[in-house]
């Protein structure tokens, strides 16, 4: 399972608590933190793919120049 994978499994995992009720209180707090942590972790991964692939198809491009 790739790190996108297993972050964005966890961060499901967790808002379903939520919407669950299952956690409340302090719990509740620290699974909203969680979730902010992995939704940036997981908008940087995909920001670094997006500029990886960008670079890749650059680099293709400047080869057939």
């Amino acid at each position: 399972m790739s790190d996108l994978e297993s972050l964005s499994a966890e961060l499901e995992g967790l808002a379903e608590r939520l919407r669950s009720g299952e956690l409340e209180g302090a719990p509740a707090a620290e699974a909203v933190e969680r979730c902010a942590q992995l939704a940036a972790r997981l908008g940087a991964e995909l920001d670094a793919t997006a500029r990886n692939t960008e670079r890749g198809d650059l680099e293709g491009q400047e080869r057939l120049l």
